[in-house]
């Protein structure tokens, strides 16, 4: 997405992760860690049946089980966080990342008529971020190495 040609806020769709890994409430936490090792994320959304109800993450996991905690014993339920910060596919992405750091989390769950379409995280935050200053202000003769 070339921003420089954006006349408005673009909306949260726009650079979402779209149908992002999700996993069961009742999962064992290895589930989940799984899920973050494989694919290399950091936040998994949860859900109850086709509901969310949570969303888990690799530092959720990492106190809540301990180094030397058995993950298959510890569900997700006990350690995933059961407020998530949730944003329909349509809000205007400078809402969601100022919401972001006012709730001082990592990631906002994208809905799509009450059900899972995305995930927004604070990497794809800082990612935009870089694309918007790169744009803005390099000059087209600087080294990209640099």
């Amino acid at each position: 997405m070339d921003l420089r040609k954006l006349d408005r806020v673009p909306g949260v769709a726009s650079v979402m992760t779209p149908f992002p890994y999700s996993v069961g409430i009742d999962a064992p936490v290895g589930d989940a860690q799984a899920l973050i090792r494989q694919h290399g994320i950091r936040h998994v959304p949860v859900r109850d049946g086709e509901q969310i109800v949570g969303v888990v993450t690799d530092r959720d996991i990492a106190l809540g089980v301990g180094p030397d905690g058995d993950e298959a014993r510890v569900s997700v339920r006990k350690i995933c966080a059961t407020d998530p910060y949730m944003v329909d596919i349509h809000a205007p992405l400078d809402s969601v990342v100022h919401e972001m750091a006012a709730r001082n989390v990592g990631s906002a769950i994208v809905l799509r008529n009450g059900k899972l379409a995305g995930i927004f995280t604070v990497t794809d935050a800082c990612r935009i971020l870089g694309n918007i200053l790169v744009r803005r202000f390099r000059n087209p003769d600087d080294d990209e190495a640099a």
